[in-house]
């Protein structure tokens, strides 16, 4: 396995990054994952526009997107597999101790592994932890990634796959790791950007590609939705099962299923939409 690591391939028994990094030290980095199909990754220039906001948002210098662009390839290159997790990650890089961030330069690593074709359908859980819509960081896709951390390790206990967040006022959000939509009356919602959630790479094209409204949803109306699904960068369109103790019999329904076709066809078609 190869390593992109600050300008150039490494072994990964090699690679190295600093105990004093500023990603390690205080989470102070951002970070991208990219489905990557037979050694091609997709939707590559939708995910690097998001580092660069990230970047932007954190207060980092922008990176260099065509580096990024060529240790994308050459790690892909190096290890085409048929269907891959492509991680980029982009730190403060080497800093004191403590909140101030050093002038060493940053941290680029990309770096690859196997994934596995989800399931069409999952279980999730509610948790009673809240996004913050008005956070330093809300939008951003950082490496502060703990809170996530503590909410997928109660969905496991309780085997669900997923753990789904309102935010300060109540109304429903995201995961900790996908976008939520829900099905009423037949029509496809999922919550606003504005709702505190992370304006995600699948998400966008979802709401492109099956029509989706942008609704400022109450929490409880998980309690009734018709149908729900999930979208991210490796579940693509995921039905929802069960939500706690509720199962959504005949998941997915026909709403999600045809969502789920229509992405499809649309990512084969089309591997930087």
């Amino acid at each position: 396995m190869k390593i992109w690591l600050n300008g150039g391939l490494q072994d990964i028994e090699t690679a190295r990054v600093s105990v004093l990094d500023h990603g390690l030290t205080v989470g102070d980095g951002i970070f991208e994952t990219v489905k990557s199909v037979q050694g091609r990754p997709f939707a590559l220039t939708r995910h690097l526009d998001r580092l660069a906001r990230s970047a932007r948002g954190l207060g980092l210098p922008e990176p260099d997107l065509d580096e990024v662009r060529a240790a994308c390839a050459a790690v892909l290159d190096a290890d085409p597999l048929p269907l891959g997790r492509l991680r980029i990650t982009y730190t403060g890089g080497l800093s004191p101790l403590g909140s101030d961030r050093g002038d060493q330069g940053q941290t680029l690593v990309v770096a690859v592994g196997e994934a596995g074709r989800r399931s069409d359908t999952t279980a999730v859980i509610t948790v009673p932890w809240t996004r913050n819509e008005r956070g330093a960081l809300t939008g951003l896709k950082t490496t502060s990634y703990a809170e996530n951390v503590v909410a997928l390790a109660r969905a496991r206990e309780q085997g669900a796959s997923e753990a789904l967040f309102a935010n300060t006022v109540g109304q429903l959000c995201e995961g900790t790791g996908s976008n939520v939509f829900v099905v009423l009356d037949g029509e496809i919602h999922t919550p606003p950007v504005a709702s505190g959630c992370l304006a995600g790479i699948t998400r966008a094209l979802a709401v492109d590609w099956t029509n989706a409204r942008e609704t400022d949803l109450p929490f409880d109306v998980l309690d009734r939705a018709d149908e729900v699904f999930l979208t991210s960068t490796l579940r693509d369109v995921q039905a929802v099962q069960r939500i706690d103790g509720r199962e959504l019999p005949g998941a997915p329904g026909p709403v999600t299923a045809k969502a789920m076709r229509v992405f499809d066809e649309r990512a084969a078609d089309d591997l930087d939409p």
